[in-house]
């Protein structure tokens, strides 16, 4: 990324509340159509350091569904082998994404 482009770059930000209600907020990082899902890379964004992760090198996935009356949600993938395919396929993005932020500078 160019210094122009890191000053007027932008978070895409959303807000998710955990079954107890508690509200979080993540960084999209990618989202995904594989194998008939649809699904996001999201970056946690914790302002207490003790939330136990590590925001910078983490990022969570999730899938788009709809809940029992038809409204989007997202839900944590439950399927591990689903989850380390979605991974891979996220982490080649990034690579690529990475590869092509080198080749601009």
């Amino acid at each position: 990324m160019s210094n122009n482009e890191l000053e007027n770059y932008e978070a895409d930000l959303i807000s998710l509340l955990d079954d107890e209600g508690n509200e979080y907020e993540f960084e999209i990082l990618d989202e995904i159509d594989y194998k008939g899902g649809h699904y996001y890379a999201l970056m946690p964004l914790f302002d207490l350091p003790e939330e136990g992760i590590d925001s910078q090198s983490t990022y969570m996935i999730f899938e788009a569904v709809e809940d029992e009356n038809g409204e989007p949600q997202l839900a944590e993938v439950e399927n591990d082998e689903l989850l380390d395919e979605i991974a891979e396929v996220f982490e080649a993005n990034f690579d690529a994404d990475d590869a092509e932020d080198f080749d601009e500078e």
